[in-house]
């Protein structure tokens, strides 16, 4: 236990940590030391890499590299200011103009993150009085949009439409309604039944919303997305996306209608109260927007490395849930065990995190292994011969 100087106002905090030590839940966070890749290094050591969101390998390519070092040269780095006020740079325009194009939206708004994106955008959608009802699983940006609206939230079971309907019909007294999906589930790597769900929202008249930061660069055309993925273009009232996972950079997306992206730009309080995205990392996001309209080989590379990485775990007697994307989950229960499974993998040359309570439900502890098109057949292959030693001598497998 670290030795922390405490006192009356905080000792409760001590022993919080102490609890969350004694219980395997202390989260060390591990330092990377080079650029990010399908191999990167910690600690000195080089490590293959199946921890990063950075699913086609764009975190450090170097178009979006020259991209970035352009921009500096023209426009500086800080926007200097909220996008509200004076710090809406050209090339923010440019992004924004760009990715309702390419997701074949009405229009687009860019925020710092995708998980400032959902706390603008569903607190301007729905407040007081009005109903959200929202998937059991989704990401914690979401249930805390949904806090922050002080709309009723009720939980529907996860990716369950007859529940969902059934909770519509129990749910009498509203002003608006709001459905909220994610599209892709980070941690089981399942997708949202969206037709489904966009058939009840009609039925009903209810704006439905999908965050598809785990289906951005994976889903769809040359990683359009879920709504690309389903063919539901101008079905979908809002779509959140990321530029901080399979776009290899950094910021939120808000594509939909116009008259909602409209209003974000009027009440979306992270846009009106919080600095633009940085000026490199916008020129890059555009060059990413580039690269995946130009070709689909990258999103083809992250599939086929996933088929491989999928066959070769089951036919060692992994359990990996019910992934339909390239996520894996390597299903281990106890929290512990998974902890020590990804201690093992580290010490044998592989990083790959263990994720529990309260990231996934008590019991459900898993190492969540990433695959990107990054990973080269070499990289598969000795990783895969980790994964197998390992289980081995955890007793995970025969």
């Amino acid at each position: 236990m670290m030795d922390y100087e405490v006192d009356r106002k905080t000792q409760w905090i001590a022993d919080e940590l102490q609890t969350l030590q004694e219980s395997g839940l202390f989260n060390q966070i591990p330092v990377i030391e080079s650029a990010m890749g399908g191999r990167i290094r910690i600690g000195g050591k080089e490590l293959i890499n199946f921890c990063a969101n950075d699913y086609l390998g764009l975190a450090n390519h170097p178009r979006l590299q020259q991209a970035a070092r352009d921009a500096i040269e023209k426009y500086g780095i800080g926007p200097g200011a909220v996008r509200s006020i004076a710090g809406t740079n050209v090339l923010h325009q440019q992004l924004e103009e760009r990715l309702a194009s390419f997701k074949g939206a009405d229009a687009c708004i860019t925020f710092q993150s995708g998980f400032t994106a959902n706390l603008a955008t569903i607190p301007a959608l729905v407040g007081r009085g009005d109903v959200i009802f929202s998937d059991r699983l989704n990401h914690a940006s979401i249930i805390d949009g949904c806090r922050l609206s002080r709309a009723t939230i009720v939980a529907y079971e996860h990716n369950d439409v007859d529940d969902l309907q059934e909770k519509i019909r129990q749910t009498t007294e509203y002003g608006r309604r709001l459905i909220v999906t994610d599209g892709v589930f980070s941690m089981d790597g399942d997708i949202a039944p969206l037709p489904a769900i966009y058939e009840v929202a009609n039925e009903h008249g209810i704006m439905l919303m999908v965050d598809d930061a785990h289906g951005e660069g994976v889903l769809g055309r040359n990683g359009r997305g879920i709504v690309d993925h389903f063919d539901l273009h101008g079905k979908i009232d809002v779509e959140i996306g990321t530029m901080s996972k399979a776009f290899g950079v950094v910021g939120g997306i808000v594509a939909g209608k116009r008259v909602i992206i409209d209003w974000l730009r009027q009440r979306g309080r992270p846009f009106l109260f919080s600095s633009a995205m940085t000026i490199p990392d916008t020129a890059a996001c555009l060059e990413a927007v580039d690269l995946l309209e130009s070709s689909g080989e990258l999103v083809q590379a992250l599939w086929a490395n996933a088929k491989l990485m999928k066959a070769e775990m089951q036919k060692m007697g992994f359990d990996i849930g019910h992934s339909e994307t390239p996520i894996i989950p390597l299903m281990l229960g106890d929290v512990k065990l998974a902890r020590q499974f990804s201690k093992e993998l580290l010490e044998n040359g592989v990083f790959a995190m263990a994720i529990g309570y309260p990231t996934v439900p008590e019991g459900k502890a898993r190492v969540r292994v990433m695959n990107t098109a990054a990973h080269s057949q070499a990289d598969l292959e000795e990783a895969l011969g980790t994964f197998q030693l390992v289980g081995r001598k955890l007793g995970v497998i025969d």
